[in-house]
């Protein structure tokens, strides 16, 4: 399992939610500095790389790097090893492997704990830029999608205008599939962390 992707939306998950009275919905500018469509994907699109290449720097500094990799290998020997003793019914084997279980959640949780740690770090200037630079340099909404990626029910995750929002004349989106701001940044920002990941060796994939 590669954890890139939960880390990734663990560390964006404030910024769907209202912590300075704006909300996730209506985040961005009446009059932005940086003006149409195509222009503002470009640029959110270089925000989330700079960010993710920020967060690659500090998760560099702060994790050990190889001592991580031997834990998550460790750590996934064993549990594959431990799945396949108990489809095999063989119950020998699995209870010499729960011997290892305090052991192997111990490393689990230091493994955890070296993930979340430079979370303390990025967490700060991602919230500060996104709430105050990032919405005064945009509008509302920066893209269109082709399709709905309203995909969770409920409206605690829209990606995307609806149909009845675009309809209404206060609301801020402009036309149905409108991608918000927040929503943009997150997409982009997915699409280039493995890749930075990759070329920075903080990526946890131990293909």
């Amino acid at each position: 399992m590669d954890f890139n992707f939960i880390l990734l939306f663990i560390d964006s998950i404030p910024l769907q939610f209202d912590f300075l009275g704006g909300g996730s919905h209506v985040l961005g500018s009446d009059d932005p500095v940086v003006k149409g469509l195509i222009a503002s994907m470009f640029a959110v699109t270089g925000f989330g790389i700079l960010l993710n290449l920020f967060n690659a720097s500090v998760r560099k500094k702060m994790v050990d790097q190889v001592k991580l990799k031997r834990i998550m290998k460790e750590t996934r020997a064993w549990q594959k090893e431990r799945m396949s003793a108990m489809r095999s019914k063989d119950q020998a084997k699995v209870a010499e492997l729960g011997k290892k279980s305090a052991y192997m959640n111990k490393m689990s949780m230091e493994m955890m704990q070296m993930n979340m740690r430079p979370m303390m770090i990025t967490f700060v200037p991602l919230i500060l830029i996104f709430y105050f630079v990032l919405p005064v340099l945009f509008s509302y909404t920066v893209a269109i999608s082709p399709i709905p990626l309203n995909v969770i029910p409920g409206d605690m995750f829209q990606l995307t205008c609806t149909a009845a929002q675009a309809a209404d004349v206060d609301h801020v989106c402009p036309q149905e599939n409108s991608l918000y701001l927040w929503a943009w940044y997150f997409l982009s920002s997915i699409a280039f962390s493995g890749i930075i990941m990759r070329l920075t060796k903080t990526s946890m994939d131990l293909s």
